[in-house]
């Protein structure tokens, strides 16, 4: 089973058993919805209620109902099976973009981090011939081909580190 990382518990909300969890996975339709598994701690909690509140996503597991009984949740790191997912052609998971070969004009690259630079905004640090440089992912000119799992861009399109 591989497991792809979601987030993870930073508090309980309430008295009822809720807890908040900080989380920036892309995809939380397919993760948080009644009867949806997490795991935590190699455990599998089923997830007996969600709903968003701020930041937070707000889970209620089942055969939890109060405070006293999630204590023990915060601060646990929070993922899912990758199996339980599918994922349509446009939709990429950054861990496996990491895997990418990237290649700017007649360079090639790789990727060494991707970060969330504003709400709607990620971006990804790469290296291309000892040069390190930046990049928005949302940029409409770099093309994503999965099945070749490679990421064409032009270098008037990323910003490289000044020497």
């Amino acid at each position: 089973m591989e497991k792809i990382y979601i987030g993870r518990v930073v508090s309980t909300h309430g008295i009822k058993g809720e807890v908040r969890v900080l989380s920036d996975f892309p995809y939380k339709k397919k993760v948080f919805f009644d009867g949806g598994v997490l795991l935590i701690d190699d455990l599998k909690y089923v997830i007996r209620s969600y709903r968003q509140h701020k930041i937070y996503d707000m889970v209620t597991l089942n055969n939890y109902k109060n405070i006293n009984e999630v204590e023990f949740l915060i601060g646990k790191k929070i993922y899912v099976d990758r199996d339980a997912m599918t994922f349509h052609d446009d939709e990429i998971l950054d861990c496996d973009l990491m895997e990418f070969l990237l290649l700017c004009d007649d360079l090639e690259g790789k990727i060494i981090e991707i970060f969330q630079a504003s709400p709607f905004n990620k971006v990804v640090r790469f290296e291309v011939k000892g040069k390190s440089g930046l990049f928005p992912l949302n940029n409409k000119n770099i093309k994503i081909d999965k099945s070749t799992k490679c990421i064409y861009l032009r270098k008037e399109d990323v910003v490289f580190d000044e020497d």
